[in-house]
């Protein structure tokens, strides 16, 4: 039997089996990472598409994103590759692949800053990330992590020496929320946040859907407790308007409401950013 202790779940694994994420799995007694290298998406983006919207703005970066994912959040933007339990779909690009890629793109694109980790939870596979991350580092680029910030203290050590900004999604701001609606981990989450905000540039993100995260009084909560984290280092806050997607099919969430919930967070916040609308 094999334990993961990637996140909160510490999936117990017998051989051969995979853990939620799809990602991971028991292989000869221990646990690893099956997703590694196998890239089911690959581009190049607007950092701004990040969303960053204070780090090198105007700038692009080669996005790579593989399969799995540790929530089950049922409005998930991208559940056709986060839903991935194999290979099926993927191209193998090694660190080292990832890195000639990019600075291949930067010699055509001198814009080009470094490598993005997005699309699906990549931390599911954080020793790509890692392995990776330390190569692009090294050449003097940046890296640029996309993640739901679900994991424990000892993944984040091992990446943030070379990570240089996160958008970070935080979901809500209620355990219950988090517990049963997105199968997730408030605590975990906030504690991700305050970590990484410690060590790099860090923007945040709340997608708001109605009737499950659009009080006042919740944003309220969430930009309270951002706003003590500034001292560390800026955080900027993206409200973002939520479209029917995969298992929810809620109405977007009306326009008005995120233009209101993005003035509450400027009460306690300078840098509020809307999106989606």
């Amino acid at each position: 039997m094999c334990v993961c202790n990637t996140c909160f779940r510490h999936c117990h694994l017998k051989e051969g089996q995979k853990g939620f994420c799809g990602a991971r799995i028991c292989r000869n007694g221990r646990v690893v990472c099956d997703s590694y290298g196998y890239l089911t998406s690959l581009a190049l983006d607007p950092i701004e598409k990040k969303p960053l919207a204070m780090f090198h703005p105007g700038s692009l970066v080669v996005s790579a994103g593989s399969y799995g994912c540790n929530l089950a959040c049922p409005f998930c933007q991208n559940f056709t590759i986060l839903q991935e339990k194999d290979r099926k779909g993927t191209r193998y690009v090694s660190p080292e692949e990832l890195l000639i890629l990019t600075e291949e793109t930067r010699a055509r694109y001198p814009e080009t800053i470094g490598v993005a980790y997005t699309y699906n939870e990549m931390l599911t596979s954080w020793e790509y990330v890692r392995d990776a991350s330390r190569l692009i580092h090294d050449t003097g680029m940046l890296n640029v992590l996309v993640t739901n910030g679900t994991a424990e203290p000892a993944v984040i050590n091992e990446i943030l020496p070379y990570i240089d900004a996160m958008n970070i999604d935080l979901k809500g701001f209620t355990d219950e929320f988090y517990t049963d609606f997105v199968g997730g981990s408030l605590a975990e989450t906030k504690n991700f946040i305050r970590t990484a905000a410690r060590h790099c540039h860090v923007e945040v993100t709340t997608l708001i859907i109605p009737g499950r995260n659009d009080s006042e009084e919740e944003i309220e909560k969430a930009a309270k407790w951002l706003s003590s984290l500034l001292s560390m280092e800026p955080i900027a806050y993206h409200i973002t308007r939520y479209f029917p997607r995969w298992k929810l099919d809620t109405p977007a969430t009306d326009v008005r409401t995120v233009y209101h919930l993005a003035d509450v967070v400027r009460q306690y916040l300078p840098n509020v950013f809307v999106g989606n609308c």
